[in-house]
């Protein structure tokens, strides 16, 4: 009779009020998710339809007339295309770590109120964020005083720092770590190098997520430094090696019409297999890091 009793009142009856409530919040939650979700359904099938009927019937779907010869032309040379996959990973791999040391130190510093020049220097990278050199500037820079041209350096380089990641970085720290913390870690010995690596390293897990993911995207959607910077077919980026190949296949084809051959050149849905080959990579790593995205953290613990 006791177990009973307290089964009976450990349960929580929910109002009517409440279930309404998470009735429409469901409903609008899978309306949102149909709408998010819609286009990319467009567009797997749209790369699976033949290019005559999108350009005569539309986007579908269901592919009307199904048809693989986008891919055949996108994996027509798989070696290129691998070497391309390859040339992105690592680039993405190593632009995105060096980001996120250079990113985490220089907020970690900025943070610090014993740093003497940490304003200074915050209105020196705030102030990129209002004016900029231009891309000519940018160019010169990167190709011939630093003589990066052609190397693959040029293309992470560039990218490992940026004014908003190191604001909402030095942001996270001053957030999460309060400052009784590290006065406390002083006061034991610690110095700055411990108190970065065992009392604020460890709670920037959401952060570095968040601002890993921006680094990650920005690189691996990088096409410009591929077509600024490399010349070798074999160090291009998957990004504009998918560029050039659809360049190269209306090439082919203006190039038949003006000896009055029709050659069919499947674009509209090359296009679409583009997108779906450079998104499905993305689309993979994105479970793995979500739920620093949706969970929180909370830092106590004052020393007295």
């Amino acid at each position: 009779m006791k177990m009973n009793r307290t089964k009976k009142v450990g349960k929580i009856k929910k109002s009517g009020y409440t279930i309404t409530f998470d009735l429409i919040a469901y409903i609008f939650l899978t309306l949102f998710a149909v709408i998010c979700i819609l286009p990319f359904i467009l567009i797997l099938s749209g790369s699976l339809t033949d290019n005559s009927t999108i350009l005569h019937e539309g986007y579908s779907i269901i592919p009307k007339n199904f048809s693989l010869d986008a891919y055949k032309l996108i994996l027509g040379n798989p070696k290129d295309m691998l070497n391309a996959y390859k040339v992105t990973i690592f680039v993405t791999a190593i632009g995105t770590g060096v980001g996120l040391l250079l990113t985490t130190v220089t907020a970690y510093v900025l943070s610090r109120k014993e740093f003497k020049y940490r304003n200074r220097i915050s209105f020196i990278i705030y102030f990129t964020t209002i004016f900029g050199g231009g891309l000519i500037p940018w160019y010169i820079t990167i190709s011939k005083i630093l003589n990066l041209h052609g190397t693959l350096t040029a293309l992470w380089l560039p990218g490992v720092l940026s004014s908003y990641n190191i604001i909402l970085m030095r942001t996270f720290i001053k957030g999460s770590v309060p400052d009784e913390i590290t006065e406390a870690a002083k006061i034991d010995g610690a110095g700055h190098i411990s108190i970065f690596g065992k009392i604020v390293l460890p709670v920037l897990g959401p952060a570095l997520a968040t601002i890993g993911l921006f680094l990650a995207l920005g690189y691996w959607n990088n096409w410009m430094s591929s077509s600024l910077f490399i010349n070798d077919t074999s160090k291009y980026m998957l990004q504009f090696y998918l560029y050039n190949l659809l360049n190269r296949a209306q090439a082919i084809r203006d190039l038949a019409l003006t000896s009055g051959i029709v050659l069919e050149v499947p674009s509209e849905s090359t296009k679409l297999a583009m997108t779906i080959i450079v998104t499905g990579p993305i689309i993979l790593l994105y479970p793995f890091l979500q739920k620093y995205f949706v969970s929180g953290i909370t830092v106590g613990a004052v020393k007295g």
